[in-house]
């Protein structure tokens, strides 16, 4: 597959990803940018040893933790409203009539129940993805992914 292949087919994925982690149009593309940046650079250092999707993703996450760093910040917990048009992940996965309330609800679970669904819900990453990104099995992200969507369902109700 060659690079303009991996950016046609990764570019949705990981700009939702960026999106739904820094809530700023401009700098989730910036971001995206920089993503396949390091991809081009480091293309040769991919060993196969997880899906090249969940490598993608790693990238990044690692390229938003990096930008965190710079900023001298920690990731921002208070919720803002989704930057697309129309129904948004969250619609379909938590039915409720307060989508803020599922916001705050989301951005206050403890790692990894926030980043799985995350990966899951924004960047719709399969649980065999997720679990290769943590380095565990497809049944850990499957069950952690629950366990967030129910702590999140529990504090909205």
């Amino acid at each position: 597959m060659d690079f303009d292949e991996i950016y046609s087919e990764y570019f949705p994925q990981v700009y939702r990803y960026l999106l739904s982690r820094c809530r700023d149009g401009s700098l989730a593309e910036e971001l995206t940018q920089e993503t396949f940046y390091r991809v081009i650079k480091n293309i040769g250092s991919f060993r196969g040893d997880c899906s090249l999707s969940s490598w993608v993703i790693g990238i990044a996450k690692n390229a938003y933790l990096s930008h965190l760093r710079k900023q001298g910040r920690a990731a921002p917990l208070e919720a803002a409203e989704n930057a697309s048009d129309g129904e948004t992940p969250e619609d379909r996965f938590i039915e409720q009539d307060s989508a803020e309330a599922a916001y705050r609800a989301l951005h206050r679970l403890s790692e990894p129940y926030k980043e799985v669904f995350m990966l899951r819900v924004f960047s719709e990453l399969s649980f065999k993805q997720i679990g290769e990104l943590f380095g565990s099995t497809e049944v850990w992200a499957r069950v952690t992914y629950h366990r967030a969507r129910q702590k999140i369902k529990e504090e909205i109700e």
